[in-house]
């Protein structure tokens, strides 16, 4: 049994089928690619899995638990935690008073921002949101305000939010769009040492440097369906993905 197990997976919006009997299975403590050209059921999957939206038919599990008919944050409080293809973050306020939140948030099993409430006495929150953004880099930052970031750092603080809530498995949206290429680079770095501490991690990724630098499994949507789930030294030359993507053209 994976720690993510999609079974049977369907979703419709009126006439349009957005996913199709779709079916994966991540192993525990693994990275695995989902990819796929523009349009393909990507994100509504994603969604699928904490709480955004609820499949037609079908089962999402967790940890042997499901998914479906949850709260998003009751998703998050089962140790799933998500990266959105935009960097969400609280602009106004510090690097750390933004990864203290998340932290208040996964102790108490209530988010609000007035968190600020509740500090007194709160010291070991503070010092795990210190030693996470040591560990993404961002310490020396961390009493600068967090809107005046560059993408790739705001990338860094997002999972910083994230890795404070100790997720079991962690679901990133496009985590390098827009950045330039030595952003990406730091952030698959990033992601391969979070991945050696154990995490499971599902990425959606458009750049194939990123998912083959990073992936031991890919699964290959097309049309709302999974058409090849393999090694990523099998994706590469597989005819189904070449001509879902390219028309036959190589990746």
């Amino acid at each position: 049994m994976g720690i993510l197990e999609v079974k049977g997976v369907n979703k419709r919006f009126g006439g349009l089928k957005a996913l199709d009997e779709v079916n994966i299975d991540v192993a525990e403590g693994t990275v695995h690619a989902i990819i796929g050209p523009n349009g393909a059921g990507k994100s509504t999957l994603l969604n699928c899995f904490v709480g955004r939206l609820e499949p037609d038919t079908g089962t999402v599990t967790f940890n042997g638990s499901s998914l479906l008919n949850r709260q998003p944050h009751e998703i998050n409080q089962m140790g799933v935690s998500r990266v959105f293809q935009t960097p969400e973050i609280f602009g106004d306020l510090t690097l750390l008073e933004n990864v203290m939140i998340p932290a208040f948030a996964r102790r108490d099993g209530v988010f609000a921002l007035d968190a600020w409430s509740r500090v007194a006495g709160a010291a070991d929150i503070r010092d795990k949101a210190v030693a996470m953004l040591d560990d993404v880099g961002l310490a020396s930052k961390a009493e600068s305000v967090a809107a005046q970031l560059s993408r790739g750092d705001k990338r860094r603080l997002e999972l910083a939010m994230c890795l404070v809530q100790d997720p079991k498995l962690l679901l990133l949206d496009e985590p390098t769009a827009g950045m330039a290429r030595a952003d990406t680079n730091r952030t698959i770095d990033l992601m391969k040492e979070i991945a050696k501490s154990g995490v499971t991690m599902v990425v959606i990724e458009h750049d194939m440097h990123v998912v083959f630098s990073l992936a031991e499994r890919i699964s290959v949507l097309a049309q709302g369906t999974v058409i090849v789930e393999d090694e990523p030294s099998k994706i590469k030359g597989n005819p189904k993905v070449q001509e879902a993507y390219l028309g036959g053209a190589h990746l």
